[in-house]
């Protein structure tokens, strides 16, 4: 099954005491509000990336899309803290670890979510609350939530082997529950919209 990573989380250290407050006054682009939150935030425009920073020296990395992407952040915010703190090394080989895999999917396929929670037994949908159903696997660890249209929200994964195990454990399991189920009319033509793009890529394929 296709997918398309959004998100990347990670953490990493910079083994180092960090002055929060000194890079807040001095980097326009950290944020500290310790009365709210005891971390600053550090927003880079590129990469496209946040970063939790911690006095202890810990970093959490959100928005990356790749592992490029946590790599480039860890090495740009260590840069800007470094011209503030010299004591902060400029690392040459990043070490982190990613904590969870965001992804989006399309079973190209209509979904009763009603009938998927009834036949389901790790399937939770209150329609009233959220329009979407949440599905939760144990093996591997993630969750999942799955919209009528077949697009499904897919989070937990901490690499892409538990990511693909996860969406493909995913398809099965709806597609078995989901079998006799017709698409809406509105569903049906964007089933087709989204074929009919998917198929030029194919042709390039050899």
């Amino acid at each position: 099954m296709k997918y398309t990573i959004v998100n990347m989380v990670a953490s990493a250290t910079l083994n180092a005491t960090l002055d929060l407050y000194g890079l807040a006054v001095s980097v326009p682009d950290i944020e500290y509000e310790p009365e709210q939150f005891p971390g600053a935030i550090l927003k880079l425009k590129e990469p496209k990336v946040s970063l939790l920073l911690f006095k202890n020296g810990k970093l959490i990395i959100s928005g990356a899309s790749s592992e490029e992407q946590i790599v480039q952040a860890i090495k740009k915010a260590s840069k800007i803290i470094h011209e503030i703190q010299p004591s902060v090394r400029v690392p040459r080989n990043v070490d982190y670890e990613v904590v969870n895999l965001v992804a989006t999917a399309n079973l190209n396929r209509s979904l009763d979510l009603f009938k998927t929670a009834l036949g389901l037994d790790n399937v939770e949908y209150e329609p009233e609350q959220f329009p979407g159903a949440i599905l939760r696997l144990a093996d591997p660890k993630l969750t999942l939530l799955l919209f009528k249209n077949g697009k499904v929200i897919c989070a937990g994964a901490k690499r892409e082997d538990l990511l693909r195990k996860g969406l493909k454990k995913a398809n099965e399991l709806v597609s078995e529950v989901n079998k006799n189920v017709k698409p809406d009319e509105y569903e049906e033509e964007d089933l087709k919209e989204e074929e009919s793009e998917e198929k030029p890529a194919k042709k390039g394929k050899k």
